[in-house]
């Protein structure tokens, strides 16, 4: 029986570098490229896409994003894995839906149907109001807010009682919950904010026709695809970090694997991981290498098993309440720490580990170098950690 092709840790973390344009020489010269080689950046903060594509760019800044978001529309935000908001490239746009959205929005919009029924508005009810927010947008061409929105459409401001009678008991928005369904099927999308490029406060406007329910086949394939490009560039990984990145059942990952022509790898400790059947071949270490990346990036959120590049010692101090991980300090593929925003503005970072001058000496520099970049705005993750709140304090 042949021997499976095997990646060290070394090896994992040398693709990491050189993937997602860390490594020296890798740097991207336009937003669009960074977004595709992360495949998805998490946007739930809006500081994290500029940032994290920022630490990424030849010229770091953030203009180049705002033009690929809102000039050129050639990155998008769009609800995607574990129903959560993404920037992704335009192009894979529709495989993300027919892979993941479709079913989470489904699964929202019977959820919705249920509690508003609950509290006395049926689905008649749900339909006037949804058809009064697509009419507000359409007459619109500039965005509207969702304070805006409510101010239209008086649906918007009543609210409904929800998980009645638990230990949960609260009161939602009816805007709340009707707004968010909607960016999910893409009827409604976020355009600029107001304000600043770290504001939540987005206009919606009329999105592009809801595609219709993909059938299981049309699922499995744009399934595959995605799988394909998140392969290309976080492979190897193990089927459980693919289990955890899209949110995705056991069976329709190993499918998705199955269907993509993946070939099985072994990894450190004897575990077993998956690659592209055109990526067996080893990568260059990369030179030494720093980076300062905000919460929620990629690199050291794009797998369930991180042990290869962030320590279990330092989790408590990284990672938040929810399982969220905050603001990264990174030297040659691990991570070493972390760094935060002062209230006077300076970028502090505190290491976990000692690297060694050379990576004080370089991570000294990429702190520099955001603070120059962030010129007087301030970024506050929106959740935080240990390391980043004592920083800050």
């Amino acid at each position: 029986m042949p021997t499976r092709p095997a990646f060290d840790d070394d090896q994992r973390r040398a693709r990491l570098a050189r993937r997602h344009r860390l490594a020296p020489g890798t740097a991207a010269d336009r937003a669009e490229q960074v977004v595709a080689d992360l495949v998805a950046v998490h946007a739930t903060d809006p500081a994290t896409v500029f940032l994290a594509v920022a630490a990424r760019l030849a010229v770091p800044g953030v203009a180049d994003t705002e033009r690929a978001l809102y000039a050129d529309g050639t990155v998008l935000r769009r609800h995607g894995p574990r129903k959560t908001l993404f920037a992704i490239p335009a192009e894979p746009g529709p495989a993300l839906y027919a892979s993941t959205t479709a079913k989470a929005a489904a699964a929202e919009r019977a959820r919705l149907l249920k509690d508003f029924a609950a509290s006395g508005r049926d689905a008649a009810w749900t339909s006037a109001a949804q058809d009064a927010v697509l009419a507000a947008l359409a007459d619109a061409p500039d965005g509207l807010t969702g304070s805006q929105l409510s101010e239209l459409v008086p649906q918007l401001r009543e609210a409904i009682d929800y998980g009645a009678g638990t230990s949960y008991q609260t009161v939602q928005p009816v805007g709340m919950r009707l707004l968010r369904l909607l960016g999910m099927e893409g009827a409604m999308v976020r355009r600029r904010p107001l304000g600043g490029w770290t504001s939540s406060r987005h206009r919606w406007v009329s999105g592009p026709p809801v595609p219709a329910v993909p059938s299981a086949a049309e699922r499995a394939a744009a399934q595959a695809e995605l799988a394909g490009r998140w392969l290309a560039s976080y492979g190897p990984a193990g089927e459980q970090d693919l289990v955890w990145w899209t949110g995705w059942g056991v069976r329709e990952v190993r499918a998705a694997l199955a269907a993509c022509a993946a070939v099985e790898v072994g990894l450190a400790d004897g575990a077993t991981g998956f690659v592209l059947p055109d990526d067996l071949e080893p990568v260059a270490e990369p030179a030494p290498w720093a980076a300062l990346l905000p919460a929620l990036d990629p690199s050291v959120m794009g797998w369930k098993d991180r042990d290869w590049y962030l320590s279990p010692g330092h989790r408590s101090e990284l990672v938040d309440r929810s399982g969220n991980l905050g603001p990264t300090a990174w030297w040659n593929g691990r991570v070493v720490g972390g760094w935060a925003q002062h209230p006077d503005g300076e970028v502090r970072f505190e290491l976990l580990t000692d690297p060694g001058t050379e990576a004080r000496a370089a991570l000294a520099a990429k702190a520099a170098a955001l603070r120059a970049l962030l010129d007087g705005t301030r970024v506050t993750p929106r959740f935080r950690t240990p390391l980043e709140r004592r920083l800050t304090g």
